[in-house]
C-alpha cells in the first residue's frame, strides 16, 4: 500500500450532521484529502457555509438540508447528490443529540426523541445510502459511535443506549454487507470541545475526563480527521466492523497516578 491509497479524489461523501463540531471537521478532513463532500444538517444556513467550506477547497458540494428523523428528506438528499454528482462513495452518519438527567427522570419522549435521531437516524442514513452502494458494489460506511458504546456514562442513559447500538448496528450491516463491496465501520470519539458539549467540558465531569485520560488533554476535532479518511479510502480495503476509538487512550485507561 501506498499512500495513494488514502487518496479520495473523485470520490463523493455525504455527512449527516455534517456542518458543525465533529461533522465538520470531517467535512473539512474528506474535502482536503479530494472528496466531493455534501455536508448537510437541518439548518441551511449552516449547510450553505459548510459547502462553501468544501469548494473554497476546490471539491463540489451541494447545498441541500435534511433531517434524519425524515426518510423522506434522506431520500431526496440521495436522489439530488446522484442527480449532480453521479454517485455515493461515502457515507458518514454524524448526526447526534444528547440530554442529561438522572435516569429515573428520563421522560419516556425524551428517550424515544434521542434514540430516533442516534440510531434510527442512523439506520435511516444507512437504509437509503447502503441500498445505493450496494447496487454499486462498492461503497464506505462511516458510523460515529462514542465511548458512551463501550462504558457507562453517569445521567446520560438514552445517549449510553443509543451509542451502544450504533455499534452493534456497524457490526450487523458489516457482516451482511462485506461480501458485496459495502464496508461498514464506526469512529468512537474521546472528548472533543463542540458545541454540544461545551458545558461538560467546562465541569467537574470534564476534569473527570481529564483525570481518566492518559494524554491528558481533550481532542482537536481535526484530530479526527485522518481516522474518517483512513476508514473511508482503499487503504481501509479489509476493514470491516471495526470500532475505532479516537480518545487519548481513554478505553485503555486504568490508573493513572
Amino acid at each position: 500500500m501506498t499512500l495513494a491509497a488514502l487518496d479520495l479524489s473523485g470520490r463523493v461523501a455525504v455527512i449527516t450532521g455534517g456542518t458543525s463540531g465533529i461533522g465538520l471537521a470531517l467535512t473539512r478532513g474528506l474535502a482536503e484529502a479530494g472528496a466531493d463532500v455534501v455536508p448537510t444538517s437541518r439548518r441551511a444556513e449552516q449547510v450553505e457555509a459548510a459547502a462553501a467550506e468544501v469548494e473554497s477547497r476546490g471539491r463540489r458540494s451541494l447545498r441541500v438540508a435534511s433531517d434524519v428523523t425524515d426518510r423522506a428528506s434522506l431520500e431526496a438528499l440521495l436522489q439530488k447528490a446522484v442527480a449532480a454528482l453521479g454517485r455515493v462513495d461515502i457515507l458518514v452518519n454524524c448526526a447526534g443529540r444528547t440530554q442529561r438527567r438522572p435516569t429515573l427522570d428520563v421522560p419516556e419522549e425524551e428517550w424515544a426523541a434521542i434514540l430516533d435521531t442516534n440510531l434510527t437516524g442512523t439506520l435511516r442514513a444507512c437504509q437509503i445510502f447502503g441500498r445505493h452502494m450496494l447496487e454499486r458494489g462498492s461503497g464506505r460506511v462511516v458510523n460515529i459511535a462514542s465511548l458512551a458504546s463501550f462504558v457507562g456514562l453517569h445521567e446520560v442513559a438514552a445517549y449510553n443506549a443509543s451509542k451502544a447500538a450504533v455499534a452493534a448496528l456497524t457490526r450487523t450491516l458489516a457482516v451482511e454487507w462485506g461480501t458485496r463491496g459495502v464496508n461498514v465501520n464506526a469512529i468512537a470519539p474521546g472528548v472533543f470541545r463542540t458545541p454540544l458539549n461545551e458545558k461538560l467540558i467546562d465541569s467537574e465531569r470534564g476534569r473527570e475526563f481529564l483525570l481518566r485520560t492518559p494524554m491528558h488533554r481533550f481532542g482537536r476535532v481535526e484530530e479526527l480527521q485522518g481516522a474518517c479518511v483512513f476508514l473511508a479510502s482503499e487503504a481501509a480495503s479489509y476493514v470491516n466492523g471495526a470500532v475505532l476509538a479516537v480518545d487519548g487512550g481513554f478505553l485503555a485507561s486504568g490508573v493513572n497516578q
